[in-house]
């Protein structure tokens, strides 16, 4: 039986302005502290309007591709990164707002039967608005879009996926941001280009690196 790769669009976060976030009152037993986003710590100095948030794959994470959710076969990347810049960071609790203005993805390949190679996996529909809440949600507002272009045995195949947004959750333990089987769907592409795909990746340390030493960004 013929077997399909499924290139997933999504943004990371990703990736994004894609930020590490965990509930204030997980750390401060309930008070506020300070703004939603803060660096040197959860209770330390506000991150400010403009500055560039980054991060890339979490250490021994790869961002994956699949046909099903939680299975094995698509593509899996070994690098991945995004850029976002901040735009509202109010006092805590609240929702900080992020325009992710890049989104890369690199050292792809692929196990499907046919596909000899991953040419290029790249987000068509930047900035895209990221919100970080106070009690860990994180959301990509869409529509996202994303061309994935492969090698097969007959020749190249472009793919493009869309979705609606995409959905995360965050962690200060390690300062990051986790999607699992986000799902889009097929835009154009020939018949090669499965319906679904589902993505997931684990980003982080998110850091601000607007300021010196780049630091590591939290949420209150």
């Amino acid at each position: 039986m013929r077997r399909h790769l499924v290139p997933a669009a999504f943004t990371a976060v990703a990736a994004a302005a894609l930020l590490s976030v965990s509930p204030a009152h997980a750390l401060t037993g309930g008070a506020s502290a300070g703004n939603v986003l803060t660096y040197g710590g959860a209770a330390g100095s506000a991150v400010a309007v403009g500055d560039t948030l980054t991060a890339s794959l979490a250490p021994g994470a790869s961002a994956t591709i699949r046909t099903t959710a939680g299975g094995s076969t698509g593509i899996t990347c070994s690098t991945s990164a995004f850029t976002a810049k901040v735009s509202t960071n109010p006092a805590a609790p609240g929702s900080a707002t992020e325009s992710l203005t890049a989104h890369t993805f690199g050292g792809c390949t692929t196990n499907i039967l046919g596909a000899t190679g991953v040419q290029s996996f790249t987000v068509d529909t930047l900035p895209l608005t990221t919100t970080a809440t106070s009690a860990g949600a994180l959301t990509v507002a869409g529509p996202i879009q994303t061309t994935v272009k492969l090698t097969t045995a007959l020749g190249p195949t472009t793919c493009v996926y869309t979705g609606p947004s995409l959905s995360g959750t965050t962690s200060n333990t390690g300062n990051t941001i986790t999607f699992t089987n986000q799902a889009f769907t097929k835009k154009t592409g020939p018949a090669s280009c499965p319906s679904t795909g589902y993505f997931s990746a684990v980003y982080g340390p998110v850091k601000d690196t607007s300021k010196t030493g780049s630091p590591s960004v939290w949420v209150n």
